[in-house]
């Protein structure tokens, strides 16, 4: 299998660009278009779950709408 760009581990911690810490539950299929969408789960406040495109998710942040955002990508996993 190819190995995706940015790859997103199950289990792992990733920081939103906007400073919100994530945990991802799953890496799921979407049933109607098969496109894979990432699950994760806010590690503040309500503990609130999302689900987003994996494209959406590996992102790289748009620097000209956020010039201040320090981070590369939309999300980034913490080591």
């Amino acid at each position: 299998t190819m190995k995706m760009k940015n790859e997103i581990e199950v289990g792992k911690c990733y920081r939103h660009f906007k400073g919100g810490v994530y945990q991802i539950i799953a890496v799921a299929t979407q049933t109607e278009t098969s496109e894979k969408m990432i699950v994760y789960q806010a590690l503040y406040g309500n503990y609130e779950v999302y689900a987003r495109t994996y494209d959406m998710f590996v992102s790289e942040v748009d620097h000209k709408k956020y010039p201040d955002a320090s981070q590369r990508f939309r999300f980034e996993k913490i080591s």
